[in-house]
């Protein structure tokens, strides 16, 4: 992250112009097409009701939480309806829907969550959420590059976090912030997430995977929110928070690592 801030610097553009440079322009055509099934997975996730298969019978929640968000005011139906939004696609992933991985099918709700909710509660513009999107996967390789991205590996922080900070220097670039105030909200998310177990009860990606998704949407808002009031300066670096997850993750016990042997998955036992 320090040598793309270092470009962003120097040549004066965005994090989403250095993915144009290094992808070329044929990255907006695959971005287009992920965008489109990420709001296809939300559409559907708000309409469908029922219960998630699996043997918990936990019942769907996004379709009623949009409906009681659309009869809310301002800032309440904003926050309402990101949850919504999140939730419809973790629930069309716990119910064998087609999602995106972004960056795994159990954190698969968050960054289309936020994205979907800037379109239709501020009105951006698809372009302008594509730039987002490509912010927001280079922010996802470069954890998955340099530490990880599996629950099973570093747990869910590896997961929710990584999806966290993804969203949170989307938002924020949607928003206007310079290169360093992206670093800062995608650092912020991850650090927040530091030491979250991967414990699902009897291993479905359902309790608590599906509510992580939506309260990591809203933590995501508001690491945006906090860096954008910030001049971008802070004394831990994306980078190395990164190294701290990595290590965090390495030094859980195994029992805390995506098995459903510790933490709540011994609530089913």
């Amino acid at each position: 992250m320090n040598q793309i801030i270092g470009w962003c610097n120097e040549s004066g553009g965005a994090v989403w112009e250095y993915v144009e440079m290094i992808e070329g322009k044929g990255i907006w055509d695959d971005l287009a097409n992920i965008w489109e099934i990420m709001q296809q997975s939300v559409e559907r996730g708000i309409e469908n009701e029922g219960i998630i298969p699996g043997g918990l019978r936990l019942s769907r929640k996004a379709s009623s939480y949009y409906v009681k968000a659309r009869s809310y005011r301002s800032t309440l139906k904003r926050r309402s309806m990101t949850f919504a939004f999140a939730l419809a696609v973790s629930e069309e992933n716990a119910c064998g829907g087609r999602i995106v991985t972004a960056p795994t099918c159990g954190s698969s709700g968050v960054l289309p969550g936020i994205l979907y909710s800037l379109k239709v509660n501020y009105e951006y513009s698809d372009a302008k959420i594509l730039r987002a999107l490509a912010t927001a996967g280079i922010i996802g390789n470069l954890v998955k590059h340099n530490a990880s991205i599996s629950g099973a590996e570093v747990g869910c922080q590896g997961e929710i976090g990584t999806a966290c900070a993804m969203a949170a220097g989307a938002a924020a670039q949607i928003f206007g912030a310079t290169p360093i105030q992206i670093e800062y909200a995608a650092e912020m998310a991850m650090e927040h997430h530091l030491g979250m177990t991967c414990d699902p009860l009897c291993g479905l990606v359902q309790v608590p995977c599906i509510e992580r998704n939506a309260f990591a949407a809203t933590r995501a808002l508001d690491a945006a929110t906090y860096a954008l009031l910030s001049d971008g300066n802070h004394l831990v670096s994306f980078d190395k928070i990164i190294q701290v997850m990595k290590q965090t993750g390495h030094d859980l016990p195994s029992i805390y690592r995506e098995t459903a042997e510790g933490g709540i998955a011994l609530l089913a036992k």
